[in-house]
C-alpha cells in the first residue's frame, strides 16, 4: 500500500524489521509514559486559523542558525541507521539534501561524517556528539565533522547514563560486527559485535557546563545544546555559549515520566528570551504538529523516528517522500492557518481547550 503519511511509513517498516530492530529504534525508556505523552501533547492543542488573509504564495521556507532551507522541518540524528537499510545515513542524507533541509548526523552512525558528506555533497548537515571519556576520541570526531563541511556541533546532554530501555533488553538488540559504527571502532581500536550498553559505557557521565564552553572553543562552529526541558538549563546554556538549543527528551528514551518536549517548549522559549534559536524534537507526525510547536516559539522541528520508518521502507526514494510529504502538510497547514510563511505563526494561532468539570 502506498505510504500517504508518517504513520503508513511506520506500517511498513514493522513488517520489514525483525523485532529487535523495530524494537530499538519504536521503543523508549521504563513504561514507556514519556514517549506515548510526546505523541499526544499535540493532539491536547488545538489550532486557531485566521482566514480572509492572502495565502497565495504560502511558503515553507525559512532558516536554521543563519541557513536556508525549505521547511522548518529537520532530519534528526539518528544511529544505526545501516540496521534499518543497507544504505543508511549515507540515504538519508542524499534524500535531505534533495529535500532541501538539514541532516543531523549520530555520532553513533554506521558511516562517518566524511562518508555522509561525500554521499551528499550539496547538503546541509549538522553532526551530533557524544563526548568520549577519550577525549582524543571526541577531539577527532570534531575535527572530522568541521573538515567535512559541518555546519552545527550538537551536543546531546541528556545521556549522560543510558536509559533503562526494557524492549532492548528482552530481545536482546545488538549491532552485529558486519554493521561497523565507525566512531565505536575508533574508540575500541577494532570491531565487534555491540550492545549500546557497551558504546555508552565509553561516553563521559562528568560532562558539565564548562565542557560547553570547551567545545565552543574547539571550532568555530556553532553549538546546538540538546537535550533541554527546563527554563533554568535553557538559561545556562545560553549563558555558555549555545547558538540553540533542542528542547527534547532524547525521544522518550531516557528518563521516562519527564514532560513532552510540546510541554516544556514554552518555558525554554520564555527563558532564552530570543538570544538563541530553538527547536524541538518528538512526537512530530505531521504538519499540522510543526505549526503547533512553530506557534509555541519553536525555530522548527526534527524528525527521527518517521525517517527511520521511511529508509526502512524505501531507502532515499522513501525518505525523500516522506519529507516532501511532510514538507506539503506543512504548507497546507500554513496556508489554512491564515500564514503566508512559517514567521507568520504565533502564539495567538494554538490554544489548549478547556476541560468541562
Amino acid at each position: 500500500m502506498e505510504a500517504l503519511n508518517a504513520a503508513d511509513f511506520e506500517d511498513q517498516a514493522r513488517e520489514i524489521l525483525e523485532p529487535g530492530a523495530y524494537g530499538y529504534f519504536a521503543g523508549g525508556a521504563g513504561d514507556e509514559r514519556t514517549l506515548r505523552d510526546n505523541i499526544e501533547a499535540y493532539a491536547r492543542r488545538r489550532l486557531r486559523p485566521r482566514v480572509l488573509v492572502d495565502v497565495s504564495s504560502a511558503s515553507a521556507a525559512t532558516t536554521a542558525l543563519g541557513a536556508e532551507v525549505s521547511m522548518p522541518l529537520l532530519v534528526a540524528p539518528v544511529a544505526f541507521q545501516r540496521v534499518a537499510h543497507p544504505d543508511g545515513e549515507k540515504a538519508t542524507a542524499r534524500a535531505a539534501a534533495a529535500a532541501g533541509t538539514v541532516m543531523c548526523l549520530s555520532t553513533l552512525a554506521t558511516a562517518s561524517a566524511a562518508e555522509v558528506a561525500d554521499a551528499a555533497p550539496g547538503g546541509a548537515r549538522w553532526f551530533q556528539l557524544y563526548c568520549f571519556s577519550d577525549r582524543g576520541v571526541t577531539e577527532a570526531l570534531v575535527e572530522q565533522a568541521v573538515d567535512s563541511g559541518y555546519r552545527a556541533i550538537v551536543l546531546t546532554v541528556d545521556a549522560p547514563l543510558l536509559g533503562r530501555r526494557e524492549r532492548d533488553l528482552r530481545t536482546g538488540f545488538a549491532v552485529p560486527e558486519s554493521i561497523e559504527v565507525p566512531s565505536f571502532s575508533r574508540a575500541i581500536g577494532g570491531r565487534r559485535e555491540a550492545t549500546l550498553r557497551d558504546m555508552f559505557e565509553l561516553l563521559d557521565p562528568s560532562l558539565t557546563w564548562r565542557d560547553v564552553e570547551e567545545l565552543a572553543e574547539l571550532s568555530a562552529l556553532p553549538v546546538v545544546v540538546k537535550g533541554v526541558i527546563t527554563a533554568e538549563d535553557a538559561r545556562l546554556a545560553v549563558d555558555h555559549g549555545a547558538a540553540a538549543v533542542v528542547v527534547s527528551n532524547h525521544g522518550g528514551r531516557q528518563l521516562d515520566g519527564v514532560p513532552a518536549t510540546l510541554d516544556a517548549l514554552p518555558e525554554v522559549v520564555e527563558a532564552v528570551d530570543g538570544k538563541a534559536e530553538v527547536y524541538v524534537d518528538g512526537g512530530v507526525r505531521r504538519g499540522t504538529d510543526v505549526v503547533t510547536a512553530l506557534a509555541l516559539g519553536a525555530r522548527a522541528v526534527l524528525i527521527g523516528r518517521p525517517v527511520v520508518w521511511a529508509l526502512a521502507a524505501g531507502g532515499d526514494a522513501g525518505v525523500t517522500k516522506l519529507l516532501d510529504l511532510m514538507r506539503a502538510e506543512i504548507e497546507l497547514a500554513l496556508a489554512l492557518l491564515g500564514c503566508p510563511t512559517p514567521a507568520d505563526v504565533g502564539p495567538a494561532h494554538v490554544a489548549v481547550p478547556s476541560r468541562r468539570q
